[in-house]
């Protein structure tokens, strides 16, 4: 059975940390402003962040991996649609999963608190 994974949360939740420890393909919008090892974020490039991020997920899915794991922030369900679109093309089953920060994560890039607030302000969840 060929699987997607999208986790959501918060910055600091420990997406990135679940994420690698479920195994498969991983792929993340953060990736994207990643240089040599460090973290140098551009909200001008965003779009073109979760664009890249999408295609490289098709990409996957396109190669078969069996298992594809997204873990972005998707505050709001519409982020995720473009990643169910491309489960429901190429035969994946979809796990939407939400990450809490219970465990005391660290916000590793720095978001600040405001924005912070504003994200889970915005969080919607599906019941």
């Amino acid at each position: 059975m060929k699987e997607l994974f999208l986790l959501r949360g918060l910055p600091g939740s420990g997406k990135t940390t679940l994420a690698e420890s479920l195994g498969g393909s991983h792929m993340e919008a953060d990736k994207y402003f990643t240089y040599d090892g460090k973290y140098e974020f551009d909200v001008t490039k965003l779009k073109d962040a979760h664009d890249w991020c999408q295609n490289a997920v098709r990409v996957f899915m396109e190669n078969k991996s069996k298992r594809v794991v997204v873990s972005n922030t998707f505050t709001q369900e519409w982020e995720m649609l473009p990643y169910y679109d491309l489960a429901e093309k190429h035969g994946y089953k979809v796990y939407s999963l939400i990450v809490e920060n219970r465990h005391g994560g660290v916000n590793e890039h720095g978001v600040p608190e405001d924005k912070l607030k504003l994200m889970k302000k915005r969080f919607e969840m599906k019941l």
